[in-house]
């Protein structure tokens, strides 16, 4: 895979939450509830063939950042056995 794909779900400033692509226009999706968004920007990231789901809270900060396989996991967990 030459580029990640990468999915923000993002606060909408005129309420509910947006799936955007990094240096994008436009929201890919809008939705009225963050877990539905974070729902169908798994999806996009799944159906590209993997990548990152990054959730921001309602000021803007990164909240959570999800591996979506075959994506590349820059932190693998470890196995402990």
């Amino acid at each position: 895979m030459s580029k990640m794909n990468r999915r923000h779900v993002v606060p909408n400033p005129n309420g509910g939450w947006d799936v955007r692509a990094p240096g994008a226009s436009r929201a890919s999706a809008h939705y009225d509830t963050q877990a539905a968004a974070q729902a169908r920007a798994r999806d996009i990231v799944r159906n590209a063939g993997g990548g990152e789901v990054t959730t921001h809270n309602r000021n803007g900060q990164i909240r959570d950042s999800d591996t979506i396989p075959p994506g590349n996991d820059p932190c693998p967990p470890r196995d402990t056995k």
